[in-house]
């Protein structure tokens, strides 16, 4: 059969969105290439995006249902028939529900990828379940709960207006998409002049293009904000003109940031009072002005003080909002999200959730993981008993890894739909072979407030009994006796949603791509969708539910600065995405592998040498919840106290392993979620932590030096 090309865009690789020339034989896909006539991503693809034939096709995809037969995590399995596990997931479900309540089940979703994370919230909705297990406390929501109690919308970085300056902060576009906007946009406005300022903890290949490179003490964020914003307010750089038409509680900002001196800030940060003022000065000054702000910022116990702290930053310079600053993008017409998920129907959800006093979490319908998994471990009446997780690795890319195992192994019943058989599948009672990109009609970035949704259309069959998620969870909710609220097919679905657009998804495929009318009417229509209908630095909303109203620095992370610099934890530990990984997946594709070998963690090479390490070296690395092991990777750019280790590291190879190695490297054996959390969010410490660091002794075996074998079943 004559070689065929399809164009599609990428996903589940990454966030995706690069348009993609796909190249197919046979009925499989044989190559990858960037489509140089996609507008959005202009031929550019990663490597994560070529080595997508190798997943599809790599001999170890789980490629039927398998149900446990042995002791949970031996892998023992046996084939069973899509009937009978679609009959034992929903009677566990049903079971669940009628004996104990709709609290004691638990649906699960990673990093959402397509249409899967939001049928699965509909089916939730269904059911009245009230309880997800998201990554949504450590990703984006921190953010998004910042931005909708703020401004009314979420801002995102102009780059079709070019910015004459941007900060680009806890976000490196160069490696890693940062969920709608791509590093090809962000690589334009360089070239067009724009000046740029990196605050990163490590010298990344963006922070070497930058004008001015600030590398904070991890888990600062928050106070250097507010020095930034100090510097603006008492050098009277901020846009007066839109500080007196749009900003609520300027006055009472100012004075509470008399209580923030430089001097102070600069300790705290390890930044410069001279590099903290030079940053508010070119970023007030370069008009418009952008801050890209990532992923990074959400992994503190004030990760949403630190989303409200840039806002601020936004709002006082005159950038929110402007052109070339940041923006709203106002989504295509498309069913409302909430309709598809059909909040309506449970609309008691909010007073259903464990532990609905962090306000802000339970305000975008999710509850922090460690709630759900303390209550998979409660012996009363409020036990989480039964989980379905889609998507997620939960023993890998959850905080405190320990303390995930106990509570999955304590479920009645735990169902997985996967690709490959993670450590947290291999946990499973039932296991279900999920297909993957390209392998089914989709819709991306559908919800994602970023104005524009893509069409993933469907262009090579799965293995016979590989099935979407979404299909899953059609059928499990028709299953359970709901079939009014889903469809004959997920093609009905998607129909539904492209319909207000005036379209069928064949039609929406096509075009490829549908944006909505990027004319943000937040500041046109003289009123913000707030209670104030202006910025509301000051939030009386926040205020009324016992939350600080202004961003604010708490005081008693003051003392983690001599913590962490005692005889027992000496360094400060932090980390960083993999360029070759998406968090725990794709650590058995060939290519990928050869790219990113082995867990890294970086270290300056004086505190190399002090601690008698050298390059390629296993270290072991501690806190005060356990140890793992990495490799030592030198790094000269480095602060001397800070160490970078890998995140979301196990061992796909090593069947000889507990659960291929799930706590060998696993930065998760070293973070902690039963201490301090945002209070607002839920958000535990995962950068910022003290540590120490040593070597591995030459007798011990690590990693790549022990024998290998597949899981069985697989």
């Amino acid at each position: 059969m004559a070689r065929q090309i399809a164009k599609t865009f990428c996903a589940r690789m990454d966030h995706g969105g690069c348009g993609l020339r796909v190249h197919i034989e046979n009925g499989k896909v044989v190559r990858i290439e960037g489509d140089p006539e996609s507008l959005h991503s202009r031929g550019f693809v990663c490597a994560k995006g070529r080595a997508q034939p190798e997943k599809l096709n790599h001999p170890d995809r789980l490629k039927f249902p398998l149900l446990r037969t042995g002791a949970r995590g031996a892998g023992n399995w046996k084939r069973i028939s899509w009937e009978e596990a679609l009959t034992r997931l929903a009677e566990a479900v049903a079971t669940t529900i009628a004996r104990w309540s709709p609290n004691a089940a638990c649906f699960g979703q990673g990093t959402p990828k397509g249409l899967e994370t939001y049928l699965m919230m509909r089916l939730a909705n269904v059911l009245k379940i009230p309880n997800l297990l998201t990554p949504g406390s450590v990703c984006h929501m921190p953010r998004e709960a910042a931005a909708v109690l703020t401004c009314g919308f979420f801002p995102v970085p102009d780059y079709d207006h070019p910015p004459a300056g941007i900060i680009v902060w806890g976000s490196n576009l160069l490696d890693t998409n940062e969920e709608g906007v791509l590093g090809v946009r962000l690589r334009a406005a360089l070239t067009k002049g724009a000046k740029l300022v990196v605050v990163d903890p490590q010298k990344t290949q963006l922070a070497a293009k930058a004008d001015l490179w600030i590398r904070p003490k991890p888990g600062t964020d928050l106070a250097l904000a507010l020095g930034i914003a100090k510097v603006l307010v008492e050098e009277n750089l901020a846009d007066q003109a839109f500080v007196a038409k749009w900003i609520l509680g300027f006055d009472r900002l100012r004075n509470h940031l008399g209580d923030y001196g430089l001097d102070k800030i600069s300790r705290i940060t390890w930044v410069p009072v001279e590099q903290i003022t030079q940053a508010a000065r070119l970023y007030s000054l370069a008009k418009p002005a952008c801050i890209q702000w990532g992923n990074a910022l959400e992994q503190t116990p004030h990760s949403f003080q630190t989303a409200r702290a840039l806002l601020t930053l936004m709002a006082l310079s005159g950038n929110l909002g402007a052109p070339g600053g940041n923006v709203e993008r106002p989504e295509p017409p498309l069913l409302k999200l909430s309709d598809f998920v059909l909040s309506k129907i449970f609309r008691e959800k909010r007073q259903n959730m464990i532990r609905s006093e962090f306000r802000a979490a339970s305000m975008m319908g999710f509850v922090p993981s460690q709630l759900i998994l303390n209550a998979a471990l409660t012996g009363d009446s409020g036990r989480i008993r039964t989980m379905f997780l889609q998507g997620t690795n939960p023993l890998v890319s959850h905080p405190d890894a320990v303390h995930t195992r106990q509570a999955i192994k304590q479920l009645d019943f735990l169902a997985v739909s996967e690709v490959f058989m993670t450590p947290t599948a291999q946990m499973a009672d039932l296991v279900l072979p999920a297909a993957t990109h390209f392998e089914f009609d989709d819709i991306g970035h559908y919800g994602f407030r970023h104005g524009y949704v893509l069409a993933r259309p469907k262009i090579v069959e799965p293995p016979a009994d590989c099935w979407p998620d979404s299909k899953i969870l059609n059928e499990v909710g028709k299953r359970l006796g709901y079939a009014e609220f889903f469809w004959e097919d997920v093609r009905a679905c998607l129909d539904e949603i492209v319909e207000p657009a005036g379209m069928t998804y064949r039609d929406f495929a096509t075009i490829g791509m549908l944006k909505g009318n990027w004319v943000s009417t937040a500041f046109t229509s003289g009123k913000l969708d707030t209670p104030s209908g202006k910025v509301e630095i000051y939030c009386r909303r926040l205020e009324n539910w016992g939350y600080d109203p202004l961003p604010t620095y708490p005081e008693k992370m003051d003392g983690l600065d001599e913590f962490a610099l005692c005889e027992a934890f000496p360094m400060i530990l932090t980390s960083a995405k993999d360029p070759f990984s998406f968090h725990s997946a794709y650590r058995n594709l060939p290519t990928l592998r050869r790219l990113s070998p082995d867990p890294v963690v970086c270290v300056h090479p004086d505190t190399a040498e002090q601690l008698g390490l050298t390059e390629g070296d296993w270290a072991s690395i501690g806190t005060e919840r356990g140890t793992i092991r990495q490799r030592v990777k030198l790094a000269a750019d480095l602060d001397h106290r800070v160490a970078v280790a890998s995140a979301g590291w196990w061992f796909p190879e090593r069947g000889d392993l507990e659960l291929s190695g799930w706590k060998t490297s696993n930065l998760n054996i070293l973070t902690q979620a039963d201490k301090a959390c945002d209070p607002a969010m839920g958000t535990p410490m995962l950068r910022g932590i003290p540590c120490w660091m040593r070597p591995v002794p030459k007798t011990e075996p690590c990693n790549g030096e022990a024998k290998t074998g597949r899981q069985p079943g697989v």
